[in-house]
């Protein structure tokens, strides 16, 4: 179980990762906002609680996996890598420059600290599925590890995404734990609107998945649920959290024309583009300290 001193320190993370996210957005002058910082708090206890990971030997063997499959949010996978030590927080401002490691979507040649490249939506937890049970037919069902496959909500109009679930729900993938980012924005809209998702939970548990939902800014309710799904022994499971896009910065929470947009091009109609920047650093770093009450 999470302790209130750890709940501290992860949402200290996340508050940095938050900042460094637009950062780097600004430096690259391209790239996507909302969903990055939305996904902050699930990153930060990730990696600086949950995975078992060594930033000093990405390749160790007995590491936990992470599949981002929602590729394009790669700003907050980065900037938490980065704060964990997984390279220098310097080199985040080189985010889709030529030569960079830091690509528009995370790529194995250039960052082999990344477990898989990432781009077309959907195919990551395909990716996940096949990695579990190759640690299976390798190390048996007793296996220690834990595959952890990170989707977006809008990617499950992609009908690859549904033949993944219905083969971990079939193979009985017990280590295999997916995080729905349920933020209910995709680049033309709300999902609902789109192509709506809902009953998403009864889909699921449909596949045979363990579902649980929680507020995906909640950390002690984050940790329990994972240490629900890994408690589960005869399914995979998946945890549908819900997210706020844009979060930290009220301007632009919820707002799903902020899906592909960095700060200084975004929507115009509450701060003028060339103010973006300064304004999003600015409340982020005002709410430094004064937000881990949110995370009870």
């Amino acid at each position: 179980m999470i302790t209130d001193e750890k709940i501290q320190f992860v949402a200290e993370k996340a508050q940095a990762i938050r900042e460094s996210i637009i950062e780097m957005l600004i430096a690259a002058g391209s790239g996507h906002t909302a969903g990055p910082l939305g996904m902050a708090d699930i990153f930060s206890l990730l990696y600086f609680h949950t995975l078992k990971h060594d930033p000093k030997n990405p390749a160790w063997a007995e590491r936990d996996r992470l599949v981002l499959s929602n590729g394009h949010i790669c700003p907050v996978q980065y900037a938490t890598m980065a704060h964990a030590g997984y390279f220098p927080v310097e080199e985040l401002k080189t985010l889709r420059k030529f030569g960079s490691k830091l690509q528009g979507h995370p790529h194995r040649e250039y960052l082999d600290s990344v477990e898989v490249s990432s781009g077309p939506l959907g195919s990551g937890l395909g990716q996940a599925v096949g990695m579990a049970i190759a640690e299976r037919m390798d190390n048996g069902v007793t296996s220690p590890k834990f595959f952890y496959a990170l989707l977006s909500d809008g990617e499950h109009d992609c009908g690859v995404m549904w033949e993944a679930a219905m083969l971990a729900g079939k193979q009985h993938l017990h280590n295999l734990i997916a995080i729905v980012d349920r933020n209910n924005i995709q680049i033309d809209g709300i999902t609902e609107d789109i192509m709506p998702l809902e009953p998403l939970r009864a889909k699921w548990e449909a596949f045979n998945w363990h579902v649980q939902e929680v507020d995906g800014h909640n950390l002690r309710a984050l940790d329990t649920a994972i240490g629900e799904a890994k408690s589960v022994n005869a399914k995979p499971s998946v945890i549908i959290a819900h997210t706020v896009p844009g979060k930290g910065i009220p301007e632009i929470e919820r707002d799903y024309r902020w899906h592909g947009d960095p700060p200084g091009k975004g929507p115009t109609d509450k701060i003028p583009a060339d103010k973006q920047g300064e304004v999003f650093l600015h409340e982020l770093r005002t709410l430094r300290g004064k937000i881990v009450g949110e995370h009870e």
